[in-house]
């Protein structure tokens, strides 16, 4: 079996090729499992090479249409993850480059999925940016009407339309995985409008002071990125007779405030004698008027429903971004 990751040289995209690759089989067009024999990472650039003899990595541009048909391929056994996206800060301040690659970008993997031999699985990243105009108190759901109040959520909401097109015409059989804000991301901040999300625990944990754009007692749905790669695979492996005519489901995911985080990284601080450093307020209307016309809560009872893993306690989300990226 062939597998395909756009993204793949991201945090999530990497990571979803790691846990693949040790799993080794995933679900074919058969309905059974199939050994994973091949993988092609497609990405703008890579920050290491692959230490996987299954594993190829392209550099390209999923805008560029012959680069997407060329990686996807014509293979008869092919699973494709799409997570190549231009992020939410960056879509606001470069709108036609948003379109050409979310828009474009998805455009052209949807095509070649069609393209290829069989009836591939393809899984697309969405985000809960596809809600937003109404009151965002209120708790979304897979039936909340689309409204979104950002480039970059417009992007990922006409992506789910086609992904739920493509799959009642017969041309591959889709699921999209609405995400919450994905925490704790490792490195340095982003271009992302949500980049204080990660940043609120990830600078602290460092030692280091995290500017919060956002008031602090603002919440917002968040989940970690252990759950999300799970919840990836789970999705792609549901048979498609469990699956309904709407092929988008809202991830669960936990309220997060700063004040909270904060709370949690001090407990977590406490139990492993880390010295944390401080969150200052450092106020950007641009951010907290992006991140207003997000959701402040999201039910994902229909994944669950399907199998999808609910996120660990937020401590545990923190305890697990330190075993895998904190620095001896």
């Amino acid at each position: 079996m062939k597998i395909v990751i756009t993204g793949g040289g991201g945090f999530l995209g990497s990571q979803l090729a790691q846990k693949l690759l040790a799993r080794g089989e995933l679900t074919g067009p058969s309905g059974s499992p199939e050994p994973i024999e091949s993988m092609v990472l497609l990405d703008a650039f890579f920050h290491q090479p692959a230490s996987d003899a299954r594993v190829q990595q392209i550099v390209g541009d999923i805008s560029d249409r012959d680069t997407v048909f060329s990686a996807i391929g014509q293979d008869a056994s092919t699973a494709i993850f799409h997570l190549a996206s231009m992020v939410s800060g960056e879509c606001e301040l470069r709108f036609d480059d948003a379109l050409r690659v979310n828009l474009d970008g998805g455009r052209n993997v949807f095509e070649a999925a069609r393209a290829a031999a069989g009836q591939p699985r393809v899984v697309f990243a969405s985000s809960i940016a596809c809600f937003g105009g109404m009151d965002m108190k209120q708790t979304m759901t897979d039936t909340t009407k689309h409204l979104p109040q950002t480039t970059y959520g417009m992007t990922k909401a006409i992506c789910e339309m086609l992904v739920n097109d493509h799959t009642r015409k017969g041309h591959f059989d889709g699921r999209s995985a609405r995400l919450p804000t994905v925490i704790i991301r490792p490195g340095k901040p982003n271009a992302a409008a949500s980049s204080w999300a990660s940043g609120m625990f990830r600078e602290p944990l460092g030692g280091v002071p995290c500017e919060l754009p956002i008031h602090r007692d603002q919440s917002h749905p968040m989940t970690g990125y252990r759950t999300v790669i799970d919840s990836l695979i789970a999705l792609h492996e549901v048979p498609p007779s469990r699956l309904s005519t709407d092929r988008a489901y809202v991830l669960p995911a936990h309220a997060v405030t700063p004040l909270l985080a904060e709370a949690v990284i001090k407990q977590v601080a406490a139990s492993r004698s880390l010295t944390l450093g401080p969150i200052v307020d450092a106020f950007d209307a641009r951010i907290q008027g992006i991140v207003d016309n997000w959701p402040t809560n999201v039910d994902g009872a229909r994944a669950v429903a399907l199998g999808l893993p609910q996120p660990p306690p937020l401590q545990t989300i923190v305890e697990q971004y330190l075993e895998d990226f904190a620095k001896p």
